[in-house]
């Protein structure tokens, strides 16, 4: 592909999903719509991907920055859940999906099919946990959909090898299948327990925050590449290397944190984008080599696929939640009590997406010389199934979860709970001060040491002035008036700065360095709204 077009790629996608976040439509939605619409336009070049080059390029970032963001202790907290919905579910939604489909659709191969329901077996729950967040599930639901995304990935791209040795006449058994499944498993979860350690101690021990991003960077790639060099489970390895360094991110110095969270934000942000908008530009040419399946028949087959997915996971879900509790005392002590409402929301948010795609675009073209069989279809199916349940599922799911009542996060109690945190946190910083004071070697003229003691003194007041009142004039408590209040002066002194500069008082690279100054005061007096 030339660069000119590539760029025009990227650079679309991002001003769509950009506009899409500025409306209620989900920017998948509008990307797809998009590019279906620019694969019609005169000059607009038919956009295609190497098959052999797709998971290893947009997969472990994807899976990197997910997993570096979830939780290791809820995911240990939550393992049989989880477990049976990224390992069972997906095995049986590969074979009940694969089987339907081969009953179903006309000259369809059975290996072919057992493909199509290995490809969009995986939820991908990136919009589900995203849309739980916001709508305030309960952190246990949450966790589950999240936990499942990053492990159900690893189980589908094996079941999916199989399922593709098969198709192309390399053979596959029940017991190779089982055996291959081990294998990936188990030596993906060795890599990436090998590799984590010693990635861990290099970001480290690298002293400058753009080293350490770079590394950052590489890790998900040289993860994946490692594991897939002995046959073991590219994906496994990235999610366990990631959730080791999320757990122990706090070792690494602040600079490298902020730098990294907003680089693995815009990749993640690129890559998506990228991904969507190639399903509305492909499926023009997608359609075009249907042959047989054209016209009402494959929206048939397309409507039919999407239902049988979405009942699939039905089927499983209910009895996957209520079976070990029926049949195991121990389960009934550990975990809570569930009802019916919790089930329906886990299954109803199961959307397909990123992953999907991403071992779509993998499968061959050819198999010995010849086209690999119905893959224009099982390639229409994904892209259908894929909209179909980020339009139907991504839609309804919060008027769902309103609908229901499903009790969600405490906000006071979890307010409570960060404010009693940092008092504890601050009481200890402030011994530790007091110590640190006491040493000639540290000594402060006094309105430096005030200065310390008032700032950990506001770090400790700030998160009780949430559980305050509010201004009964603008409606915010104390908290976010002094937020406000400190922008305002901020905003003011970077306007000097600049007047400054452009009255040649001051260069260009001292008013990036008093820039720096504020902007990190500026990081310091508010956190991040949450997306």
């Amino acid at each position: 592909m030339d660069a000119l077009p590539l760029v025009a790629l990227v650079a679309g996608s991002a001003i769509v999903a950009g506009v899409a976040r500025r409306t209620p439509v989900p920017a998948p939605l509008m990307l797809v719509a998009v590019g279906l619409i620019a694969a019609y336009v005169p000059g607009v070049p038919e956009y295609t991907l190497d098959p052999g080059i797709v998971l290893p390029l947009v997969l472990p970032p994807l899976l990197y920055t997910a997993a570096v963001d979830s939780s290791y202790l809820d995911l240990r907290a939550n393992f049989r859940p989880v477990a049976l919905l990224s390992v069972g579910y997906v095995l049986f939604a590969t074979l009940a999906v694969g089987w339907l489909a081969y009953l179903l659709i006309p000259d369809l191969p059975l290996t072919a099919a057992l493909v199509l329901g290995a490809v969009i077996a995986p939820p991908d729950a990136v919009a589900a946990t995203a849309i739980a967040r916001k709508v305030g599930l309960p952190s246990r639901i949450t966790t589950i959909l999240q936990g499942e995304s990053l492990v159900n990935d690893a189980t589908a791209i094996t079941a999916y090898k199989v399922a593709l040795a098969a198709a192309v006449g390399e053979g596959a058994s029940w017991a190779g299948g089982i055996e291959e499944f081990a294998l990936a498993a188990v030596g993906g979860v060795g890599v990436g327990l090998i590799l984590m350690v010693p990635l861990h101690w290099l970001r480290t021990h690298l002293k400058e925050a753009l080293l350490q991003n770079t590394l950052s960077l590489l890790i998900p790639f040289v993860a994946y590449a490692a594991a897939e060099h002995v046959h073991a489970s590219g994906v496994l390895a990235v999610v366990v290397v990631a959730l080791y360094l999320g757990h122990r991110s706090w070792q690494v110095d602040f600079a490298t944190r902020l730098q990294e969270e907003a680089v693995w934000k815009m990749v993640s942000f690129i890559l998506e984008s990228v991904v969507f908008a190639l399903i509305g530009l492909q499926l023009r040419f997608v359609l075009k080599g249907l042959g047989e399946y054209e016209g009402w028949v494959a929206g048939w087959y397309a409507v039919a696929v999407f239902v049988l997915v979405v009942a699939v996971r039905f089927v499983w879900v209910y009895p996957a939640t209520f079976l070990p509790r029926v049949l195991s005392e121990r389960i009934r002590e550990r975990e809570p009590d569930t009802d019916w409402k919790a089930p329906l929301i886990v299954g109803w948010a199961g959307m397909r997406g990123v992953v999907s795609l991403a071992i779509a675009f993998s499968i061959p073209l050819t198999v010995d010389g010849e086209d690999f069989p119905a893959r224009n279809l099982v390639l229409f199916l994904t892209f259908t199934t894929v909209i179909g349940t980020l339009v139907v599922q991504g839609l309804t799911l919060p008027p769902l979860i309103r609908l229901l009542k499903i009790p969600g996060r405490d906000a006071h109690a979890e307010t409570l709970a960060e404010a009693q945190a940092q008092s504890e946190a601050s009481r200890a910083a402030e011994e530790r001060l007091d110590v640190l004071l006491a040493d000639e070697e540290n000594a402060l003229p006094q309105p430096l040491a005030d200065r310390l003691r008032t700032v950990l003194e506001r770090r400790r007041n700030a998160v009780w002035e949430r559980l305050g009142a509010v201004n009964a004039v603008t409606g915010e408590s104390a908290d976010e008036t002094y937020r406000r209040l400190a922008r305002e002066m901020i905003e003011a002194e970077r306007a000097v700065f600049v007047e400054l500069r452009d009255g040649r008082r001051i260069d260009d690279e001292m008013l990036r360095t008093l820039l720096r100054r504020l902007d990190l005061e500026e990081a310091a007096a508010y956190r991040e709204a949450a997306d």
